[in-house]
């Protein structure tokens, strides 16, 4: 049996403001270990005997966020299947199913989040391995989490008879939307109640049948928005009318719950979704005073308290239970029973126009970063770094002109028709409605300043006339 990962690295997660931001969501991020979650994700189901390379479901926005990650950490992923927009898990596991079944008809598909933690790798793979025998008999799997204590921000799973086919493997009595206090309370007493874990084992060609038997038109709408996709680079983009078309639901709903052929596999794996900021305090390990720290820390009769510093010393004294969490544009403090109210925040946020829950001050582009750094009336100024061999699109403003200074590196200049190298404390000047472009043609990543002056500047005061990522 050959199985498939599919890791789905969609979603925002609002709720791991002010780190985690629409451009640059949790699973991009290294918030448990040195690497991004969606780094894990993908380690965790490398080198298995019977797994295949990973296929990656994620956004347009994010697609060269995730390649790079992938190349940094050495996978080579099967693909990368854009969504246009959001459709929440049933269509975009569709989607990869039809993916799948042009690779391999007998494609097994091991649905994974990008953002959840499992610790315990070993009990892991024994639970994909008992997922799999009831996959072999037609069963649709999901993984149930052993729960430890009372949750009440998860969806449970009540199991039903065990499966003769396999010892502790039961079939789905029925799904539980998340409980209140006493609720949880009793699911733990009882022992036959699992926290959704969102992750699955099934066969392709079964979980589609099953989607066209319950919910034909996510089932017809995934099918098109695949079959009319088309490569750009080294993506698969589906067809954005038919998947905007789909309607949106998990598979839970939209399967999981209607299909008889559910089966539920405990699992003892040390998971958590890392749904919230307290969530994260719980997976990582604490000092002797339960304080879980990253960055310039400086703590002083603090307690049971996360502090996580970005980018300048961040001083705490005598609190607990906090959670500290400073970028360079927003500090968050909160109680760490309150952070779920944390999402309240971001809404406030969009209701302002604001940008804060859109991107952080540095905002990663394929070929490489800018960091805005000073502005006021009529200026700004931003740092600019170019990846070794990249280039900026040939572009043209209406509104502003911009004056770049090399600080490190070698730039290679197009303004008109005039082509020049700068190093190392060298400048030029681009006026407003010039064609111009920035590459890096050295071997060491390019670094420069540059200061934009002009009565409008927003992002979207670029014209493109070549672009090798083919953006629009």
């Amino acid at each position: 049996m050959k199985i498939y990962p599919v890791i789905l690295s969609g979603g925002a997660g609002t709720r791991l403001w002010p780190l985690s931001r629409a451009v640059l969501p949790k699973q991009l991020l290294p918030l448990v270990s040195d690497k991004t979650m969606l780094q894990d994700t993908a380690l965790r189901v490398a080198d298995w005997p019977d797994l295949m390379p990973p296929l990656v479901v994620c956004g347009n926005e994010h697609r060269f966020l995730v390649a790079e990650q992938l190349r940094e950490c050495g996978i080579t992923p099967l693909g990368i299947l854009l969504e246009p927009v959001g459709r929440n898990t049933a269509p975009a596991v569709a989607a990869a199913a039809h993916y799948l079944k042009g690779v391999d008809p007998d494609a097994v598909m091991l649905v994974l989040p990008a953002d959840h933690v499992i610790k315990n790798i070993p009990a892991f793979k024994e639970a994909v391995t008992r997922a799999a025998r009831m996959v072999e008999d037609g069963g649709l799997a999901t993984f149930g989490i052993v729960p430890t204590a009372p949750e009440t921000g998860y969806g449970y799973i009540h199991r039903g008879a065990e499966m003769s086919a396999c010892a502790d493997c039961y079939r789905v009595d029925r799904f539980v939307e998340k409980p209140n206090k006493d609720t949880a309370e009793q699911f733990l007493a009882d022992g036959g109640y699992y926290w959704n874990s969102g992750m699955f084992l099934f066969k392709a060609e079964r979980y589609l049948s099953e989607l066209v038997q319950f919910n034909p038109g996510i089932a017809a709408a995934a099918e098109t928005a695949m079959q009319k996709g088309y490569r750009d680079l080294d993506f698969c983009r589906l067809d954005e009318a038919s998947f905007a078309a789909c309607p949106s639901d998990s598979i839970d709903y939209a399967v999981m719950e209607k299909t008889k052929h559910a089966v539920v596999v405990p699992a003892d794996i040390g998971w958590s979704d890392v749904g919230s900021w307290s969530a994260l305090w719980e997976v990582q390990q604490g000092d002797e005073r339960g304080n879980v720290t990253r960055g310039d820390v400086y703590l002083d009769g603090v307690t049971n308290s996360l502090v996580r510093a970005e980018s300048r010393i961040v001083a705490v004294v005598g609190v607990e239970d906090l959670v500290v969490v400073e970028t360079n544009d927003a500090v968050l403090v909160a109680h760490k029973d309150q952070v779920q109210r944390v999402k309240q925040v971001v809404d406030h946020l969009k209701s302002q126009d604001r940008t804060e829950h859109v991107h952080h001050t540095r905002v990663y582009r394929p070929w490489g970063w800018y960091e805005g750094t000073d502005a006021g009336e009529r200026f700004q100024v931003k740092r600019i770094c170019v990846k070794p061999g990249e280039k900026l699109s040939l572009q043209m403003h209406h509104h502003r002109a911009e004056h770049w200074v090399v600080v490190s590196g070698t730039a290679r200049v197009t303004c008109g028709e005039t082509i020049k190298l700068l190093a190392e404390n060298e400048s030029t000047y681009i006026p407003i409605g010039m064609n111009h472009r920035l590459e890096n043609p050295g071997k060491v990543p390019l670094h420069i300043i540059e200061v934009q002056s002009g009565s409008y500047l927003g992002e979207d005061d670029i014209v493109r006339f070549e672009d090798i990522y083919k953006r629009a």
